[in-house]
């Protein structure tokens, strides 16, 4: 059996994605004879890291089944360290090749940390680590919560692409490649930011 390359992932992904947009969804892989084929094992060919707001569902959003997304949800799709040990987790001992960081329009933990003013609780986690996306677009022509959302997702990919040593080993070996992209509530569709 051939491997599958992170670029064919992605692509597969982006076009599953057309045709959840378009309203034609298959719902693959969804039954009961799939969910025993994977019950002992998993070989996801993704890793998802998205917000976790309920709008933004990876398995509906890419029309994939059961098993086939590795999915990391967090407010604001930022990668703390948990979530940064669940993609390493998945690259190094699931053989995952291609990870997306997933941001969205409308996004309430941007809204938030855009909006400024005191948090209470563990709110003030996600608003400080969103918040030099903020500041790096605040002057910016546009929406800033638009912005400041994908100009998040680009750094949280940079922050990917330099660590160590994980990460770094699949990267340099050319066997991994994390991709940042962008979801439309309105539109459903997806598109590849960096």
């Amino acid at each position: 059996m051939t491997e599958t390359t992170a670029e064919q992932v992605l692509q597969e992904l982006l076009e599953c994605n057309r045709r959840f947009a378009e309203g034609c969804l298959i719902h693959p892989r969804q039954t009961v004879a799939r969910r025993l084929e994977i019950a002992q094992v998993q070989r996801p060919k993704a890793v998802v890291v998205t917000c976790s707001d309920a709008r933004v569902v990876p398995l509906l959003i890419f029309d994939q089944g059961l098993g086939d997304l590795f999915v990391v949800r967090v407010a604001g799709n930022i990668t703390v360290d948990v979530v940064h040990g669940s993609i390493e987790y998945a690259v190094e001992h699931l053989g995952v090749n291609l990870v997306v960081i997933l941001g969205h329009s409308s996004c309430g933990a941007v809204t938030a940390t855009v909006s400024g003013g005191k948090t209470a609780g563990q709110i003030s986690s996600f608003v400080n680590a969103i918040q030099p996306a903020v500041d790096k677009v605040r002057d910016h022509p546009g929406d800033t919560v638009d912005n400041a959302a994908r100009a998040n997702v680009g750094m949280i990919v940079e922050q990917l692409k330099t660590s160590e040593p994980i990460l770094m080993r699949y990267l340099d070996k050319g066997s991994l490649k994390i991709v940042g992209a962008y979801y439309s509530l309105t539109s459903g569709l997806v598109e590849v930011i960096c």
